[in-house]
């Protein structure tokens, strides 16, 4: 019996260092806790982090758990204008656009990005005149600022207003041969080639998820989350918003202004009275009249402003452009110009612009031209003063903020 208890053991023993044994090592026999005939149905549950490929592209600048606030900024009781739609801003949906506006893969060669040509330094504009596209391709307009868009009766979009809305915009640079060259022209991908480039990234297949509640990937969820991220970039805390909020409205002084600083802002806000001939005899500039004040947005019905060439072009005539950004943070809050401004990127500072209304030209070509800018029948003639020009550049210099600059939310989420 002793003999045999020996050689079961040591049988039982053999077996297992065979299976995992050294010669070596030394055998533990650890006796089972389940009851002979029992089966074991413990498992083993393996946890997967659904935000792995996020985490790892994107570090703390992007947490899904903890999303930046789009959805419910504040904004001032006297801002009224909304052009969103039905499009409603979501934190998810923000999120992704912001991934979507930084990344140059949604370029054909992963070159450029929305943000190449709409730099948060630069309140989301260009300093270049026109700007590089994809293989050494070049916009044909100055690039828009993109501050405040969603604060504007204007819902049409591009200075020649040619998209209806802002997320018929938002691809429309992705598929244009020169800008980001997904035209499907020349053998180069279209629309549809960028959608399943996107759908192999594992960081989009999670924020897709994240956002939509799968990982189907369209244009229409690629434009809704780029317009939720570019609706959302908004600047209201400049001098002229601090002085705003102590009054009823904007032709009482602000308190906080200095006395040229309201002097210009009676002048941009104030109607001009003409002679006759076209000139200017008393009253203010009428800037107001197309750069509507307090979100000093573009009038959905101007016509040209009498800027009717084209970029880079000597001789060139392009008269479709009527529309244009908001004047808010046209300079930084330093008084600095932010870019080059109208479409042709021609003009540097703001005297040049004030220059330009002061005395317009009747081009004969121009048959487009805004009738406010043509009183009577004449090309319009504002007898600008220096110390009216100083005015109005005071006051156009305090429409500029701080936060829009350097807000973590508005970045770039790859650095």
């Amino acid at each position: 019996m002793r003999i045999q208890s020996f050689i079961t053991i040591t049988l039982f023993a053999g077996i297992f260092c065979i299976i995992g044994c050294s010669k070596n090592d030394e055998i533990t026999i650890i006796p089972s806790t389940t009851p002979v005939g029992a089966t074991n149905n413990t498992t083993t549950t393996t946890n997967i982090d659904p935000y792995a490929a996020i985490k790892l592209s994107f570090g703390t600048n992007i947490d899904p758990t903890n999303l930046e606030n789009y959805a419910n900024q504040v904004k001032p009781a006297y801002i009224v204008k909304n052009n969103l739609g039905n499009n409603a801003i979501t934190d998810k949906t923000a999120t992704l656009g912001r991934v979507l506006f930084y990344d140059k893969n949604l370029s054909i060669n992963n070159t450029i990005s929305c943000a190449s040509c709409h730099n948060q330094s630069f309140a989301f504009g260009d300093t270049a005149v026109v700007s590089a596209g994809v293989e050494g391709g070049l916009t044909i307009r100055h690039s828009m600022r993109l501050i405040n868009t969603r604060f504007a009766n204007e819902a049409k979009f591009f200075w020649n207003e040619r998209a209806a809305n802002l997320n018929i915009q938002t691809t429309m640079p992705i598929v244009d041969h020169l800008e980001m060259g997904f035209s499907g022209e020349n053998g180069r991908g279209n629309i549809n080639s960028l959608i399943s480039k996107l759908s192999t990234i594992n960081y989009y297949k999670e924020l897709f998820k994240f956002t939509f509640g799968d990982s189907v990937f369209t244009e229409n969820r690629i434009q809704n989350a780029l317009a939720s991220f570019v609706s959302s970039i908004q600047s209201f805390d400049s001098k002229y918003d601090i002085g705003r909020a102590q009054v009823n409205n904007d032709n009482q002084a602000f308190p906080n202004f200095t006395a040229q600083e309201n002097q210009g802002k009676t002048l941009f806000i104030t109607a001009p009275v003409f002679n006759g001939a076209g000139l200017r005899t008393t009253g203010g500039l009428g800037c107001n009249a197309c750069h509507n004040a307090p979100e000093f947005d573009i009038d959905p019905n101007t016509l040209n402003n009498g800027i009717i060439g084209i970029a880079n072009s000597a001789n060139g005539i392009d008269i479709t452009n009527t529309r244009a950004g908001t004047l808010r943070d046209i300079t930084n809050a330093t008084g600095a110009i932010n870019t080059p401004m109208m479409h042709t990127g021609a003009l540097r500072n703001l005297r040049a612009v004030i220059n330009h209304y002061n005395t317009i030209n009747l081009n004969p070509r121009n048959t487009n031209l805004d009738p406010r800018l043509r009183p009577a029948g004449n090309a319009q003639n504002l007898n600008i003063t220096e110390v009216e020009i100083a005015a109005i550049v005071a006051f156009m210099q305090t429409l500029g903020g701080n936060n829009v600059y350097v807000n973590k939310k508005w970045s770039n989420p790859f650095l």
